[in-house]
């Protein structure tokens, strides 16, 4: 039976090529996905939860500052750490994953850009996720063309406060989390007029729209942020003014492989359904295994897999290795792991015929919480763009 045995067990397996220290990794994150996530992500899906419990369980184990210090209490991990584990996580609930991934751009960019004060006062509460935070890019009228985004930060006349005043839109987190990195425009027109800032939940001036109804994602909370005369301290800027659009693009490296590694790990999870479906579904007399279209869809669906895998990890050790190729390769892999990952999942649910297409089977969901991921941090088009100007530079 095509991939049905130990052999094709091992051609997916996610632990394959790793070192000990990542595969213990990937080991504490499955069994915390298995144990933790698996078992509530339906309820969590159809009543729309936001599981800040179980988040603060995984920030226990390290999972919410990934890439932070470990002297603000983060893990000190390299990207090729965090493929590994967003994606052993997402098999148990692709929603939430992909929210932990979020607050560890925040996390990450604190991190690299936050003076000690900022590292001491919020990273530390990040890692913890005693804070929740949210990016904050996107705007009603600035999506992929994010260096046109309007919001404005404007410095006081004593130097001691910035006001800003604009809206941000399709924020993970909106109107839940406690830390807002806001990208808002210091300067003129174009990338080098943006700045960052972080901005509490609770300061006068900040409120959220209603919340989104979406397709999926829905463990998660979405709303604009709206910032209507918002006064912050000015030591709440996040590095030197006009580098927030770097301090963006930087970031969204990274949150690209992460979004990619959530696809990754849905992906395996609809695989393995999928195979155990068709093996002991019968029709006409056989299982569907046996139906030689069945045994080839399966194939390519395991060679997508794999070599999306292949192809997220690669870019990964560009990233964790400053390689000059590592933004097209991140652009690369996401492209191809996220439009993959969609199709695994996707395939899956027409191997289950009608019983994928209800909510008693988890694939139906796992398709409904992929189709984003070829949208969100930068869509897929964008993504052709990025790789094709480094092609043709």
């Amino acid at each position: 039976r095509a991939l049905s045995g130990r052999g094709g067990a091992d051609v997916l397996d996610p632990g394959a090529g790793l070192g000990e220290e990542q595969a213990m990794l990937r080991d504490m994150a499955q069994a915390f996905a298995d144990k933790e996530l698996a078992p509530h992500a339906k309820a969590w899906d159809a009543n729309k939860t936001f599981p800040d419990a179980t988040l603060r369980a995984a920030a226990e184990l390290g999972f919410g500052g990934v890439f932070a210090d470990p002297d603000f209490g983060g893990s000190g991990l390299g990207r090729s750490d965090a493929t590994v584990i967003f994606e052993a996580l997402a098999t148990g609930c692709t929603s939430t994953t992909a929210y932990l991934t979020i607050h560890n751009m925040c996390a990450w960019i604190l991190n690299t850009y936050g003076n000690e004060q900022q590292k001491d006062t919020m990273l530390r509460k990040l890692c913890s996720m005693d804070w929740f935070a949210s990016y904050c890019l996107t705007e009603p009228a600035a999506g992929s063309d994010a260096a046109s985004l309007t919001t404005r930060a404007e410095l006081t006349s004593d130097g001691k406060h910035y006001v800003l005043n604009g809206s941000k839109a399709f924020i993970s987190g909106g109107g839940r989390s406690d830390l807002y990195l806001i990208m808002a425009r210091t300067g003129g027109p174009g990338p080098r007029g943006i700045s960052c800032f972080a901005v509490e939940n609770g300061t006068p001036g900040l409120s959220f729209g209603a919340q989104e109804n979406k397709l999926g994602w829905n463990s998660q909370p979405t709303a604009a942020v709206i910032l209507e005369d918002c006064k912050i301290p000015a030591e709440n800027r996040i590095g030197d003014e006009g580098i927030g659009f770097k301090i963006a693009m930087a970031a969204l490296d990274g949150g690209r492989l992460s979004i990619a590694s959530c696809s990754l790990g849905a992906a395996q999870r609809c695989f393995e359904l999928a195979r155990e479906h068709v093996q002991v579904r019968e029709q006409f007399g056989a299982p569907l295994s046996a139906n030689q279209s069945i045994q080839f869809k399966l194939a390519d669906m395991a060679t997508d897999l794999h070599a999306a895998r292949l192809m997220v990890r690669n870019a990964s050790k560009a990233l964790d290795d400053k390689s000059p190729s590592a933004t097209p390769l991140c652009a690369m892999a996401k492209r191809f792991a996220t439009d993959a990952g969609f199709r695994v999942c996707n395939e899956a649910l027409q191997l289950h015929g009608g019983y994928g297409y209800l909510k008693d089977y988890p694939v139906e969901r796992y398709v409904r919480d992929t189709r984003v991921h070829q949208i969100l941090e930068g869509t897929n088009e964008v993504m052709r763009v990025i790789l094709a100007r480094s092609l043709l530079a």
